[in-house]
């Protein structure tokens, strides 16, 4: 089942050399674990609640590959380039089966529900 890592990058007043550097490498670090960019590095049109900065969006075959980038001898030699310049989170999602109904999740909340 696909899964997404997925960064909000916070603003900075001015970009650090090493966040080109990063921005230059990542690509290459997530390749061999079937990563692929579907969001890079664009600030989101805010429609709800509170939101500040960029957002990074990759998607990988399942968890254990996005595990896998994560811990990988590459990513973790570029990762300094950006955590020192540029804030942000870093998050995993399972993504939903295919066939998945929201029906299902809604009828188990219901049952969930106090009489």
């Amino acid at each position: 089942m696909t899964a997404y890592a997925l960064a909000r990058l916070q603003p900075t007043a001015a970009p650090h050399p090493d966040v080109a550097t990063y921005i230059e490498r990542i690509q290459e670090t997530f390749e061999p674990f079937g990563g692929r960019f579907l969001v890079h590095g664009v600030t989101p049109e805010r429609i709800e609640g509170e939101w500040e900065g960029d957002v990074v969006l990759v998607a990988f075959p399942d968890l254990a590959a996005a595990h896998a980038w994560y811990a990988s001898p590459a990513y973790q030699e570029i990762l300094p380039l950006r955590t020192a310049h540029l804030p942000g989170e870093l998050i995993f999602l399972p993504g939903v089966p295919a066939g998945y109904d929201a029906a299902t999740t809604a009828a188990a909340l219901r049952a969930a529900l106090p009489a």
